[in-house]
């Protein structure tokens, strides 16, 4: 089987363009945390783009955004 990487190379360069246009790194090359929690433009366009990253990358049992964690998840009974 291969991996996701090998599959998907140029829809995952195609994800992070998207990103580096959302967050306009071409010209502001640094943020703050505080900034971009204040941000909800670039918060809602990046959490637009979830079903796309989840598609074309693999996370192995990883919790993205969005998902919640439970106890189970934690491996506690």
């Amino acid at each position: 089987m291969r991996l996701k990487s090998e599959l998907y190379k140029k829809e995952q360069e195609e994800i992070v363009d998207k990103i580096i246009s959302i967050l306009d790194l071409e010209n502001k090359t640094e943020y703050t945390l505080y900034e971009l929690d204040q941000n909800e433009e670039i918060q809602k366009k990046i959490m637009e783009l979830i079903p796309e990253i989840r598609k074309y990358y693999a996370f192995n049992n990883l919790k993205a955004v969005g998902e919640q964690i439970n106890e189970k998840d934690l491996g506690c009974q």
